[in-house]
């Protein structure tokens, strides 16, 4: 059934009475997680670095570019489904790797992961999650998962990270690049609101064989102490391009690096051999005035040359976006903090919500304007918006 027939479910259950639970325009639906959540994970979920200027760009970006369609093509049947990396896609479409979600709903991960085995919507978990990489690939069913690193200090840490994500049936690996620090975040600040702190986050690291091997007594029985190696080897400013390799030496997976904003960037993936590249600029979280993640898309695709995917995220809010990253060479977007929103609400059942929602905007503008599938969508479909 095209995702498209979903609108046609909202309007004839509303018959009765039964409406969508959750506000339909992202920014109602953004406004309304936000005053569910509390003051500090609404701050952490909500803010970005600085005056939050590369936050509001990424979203403001996406209409510097209009869709041109064309009309009179047989559009009655269309196939969004791709691959990537060996990786079948319903749609090009995934969902980001974003931690410690337990602040916004108790079953936090686990939650993203059943609401992607009922839409077979890919998900990509983070380092810092609230549920362990093995419950949450339990969850995810046929779904597929890939796994995000924050590479720490130890290299034992990282090395055990990656093989229990291949171990849990993980498809792919993606470094991210641009967080080796926190950023200066003032909404965080304000409220000195850092979760991690809390031991909320930490899954993955506490049940870690090689974390563990660091500290002088378990987390179960010093939590504090627990908490306060994590702070000592999340942060790692150190890395190189020459510790790549490392990585490579102990996963069999696909590397992709996430957080690719310049071309020389890119080509240098392509030559280190890495298997894909991810535009990101983190949501604005990390540099504040940094370029917009859909402004650097074209000169990453135009670097690549084709020799690697190249994905991307940061500002994808609608299913016109979604079109306009893979007409400027997207292989598939990562979508962030609107399931976070339907998470806030709804639980399990608000990320089905917003995931349905957007897959149904994506099928039905590629149908009005005028695609049956991924292959069309090109840069001739945009053009630049006047002034």
């Amino acid at each position: 059934m095209p995702f498209g027939e979903y609108q046609n479910e909202i309007y004839l259950r509303g018959l009765s009475g039964d409406h969508v639970a959750l506000p339909v325009d992202w920014r109602e639906r953004e406004d309304a997680a936000h005053a569910a959540m509390t003051p500090g994970a609404h701050g952490y979920v909500g803010g970005s670095a600085g005056a939050e200027l590369t936050a509001a760009n990424n979203v403001a970006a996406f209409d510097r570019w209009r869709i041109v369609p064309r009309f009179l093509r047989d559009v009655s049947e269309r196939d969004p489904s791709t691959e990537v990396l060996g990786i079948p896609l319903t749609a090009p479409v995934a969902l980001a790797p974003i931690g410690v979600l337990e602040i916004v709903h108790p079953e936090a991960e686990r939650a993203v992961a059943r609401a992607c085995a009922a839409t077979g919507t890919a998900m990509v978990l983070s380092s810092a999650a609230s549920n362990t990489m093995e419950d949450v690939a339990a969850d995810l069913g046929d779904a597929p998962g890939l796994f995000q690193l924050y590479w720490p200090k130890s290299r034992d840490i990282a090395a055990s990270f990656v093989s229990r994500a291949e171990r849990a049936g993980y498809r792919a690996i993606l470094v991210t690049l641009d967080t080796t620090i926190l950023a200066w975040r003032p909404r965080d600040l304000q409220t000195a609101y850092l979760p991690f702190l809390e031991g909320k986050g930490v899954a993955n690291y506490f049940s870690d064989p090689a974390f563990r091997d660091l500290l002088g007594a378990s987390p179960e029985d010093d939590p504090q102490g627990a908490i306060l190696t994590w702070v000592g080897q999340f942060s790692n400013p150190a890395l190189t391009w020459d510790d790549l390799a490392f990585l490579r030496e102990h996963t069999g997976l696909p590397i992709l690096l996430k957080g690719v904003l310049h071309p020389d960037d890119a080509r240098r993936a392509v030559d280190v051999g890495m298997d894909g590249v991810v535009v990101s600029n983190h949501g604005g979280r990390q540099v504040d005035g940094a370029i917009a993640a859909v402004d650097a898309l074209p000169g990453v695709v135009e670097a690549v040359a084709g020799a690697v995917p190249v994905l991307m995220d940061s500002g994808v809010r609608t299913g016109s976006d979604v079109i306009k990253a893979v007409a400027l060479g997207a292989a598939a977007v990562l979508l962030g903090r609107p399931y976070v929103h339907g998470l806030a609400l709804g639980g399990e059942d608000g990320v089905v919500e917003v995931v349905r929602s957007l897959l149904a905007e994506l099928d039905l503008t590629m149908a009005l304007s005028g695609h049956r599938a991924l292959d069309t969508l090109t840069a001739e479909i945009l053009a630049p918006a006047p002034g």
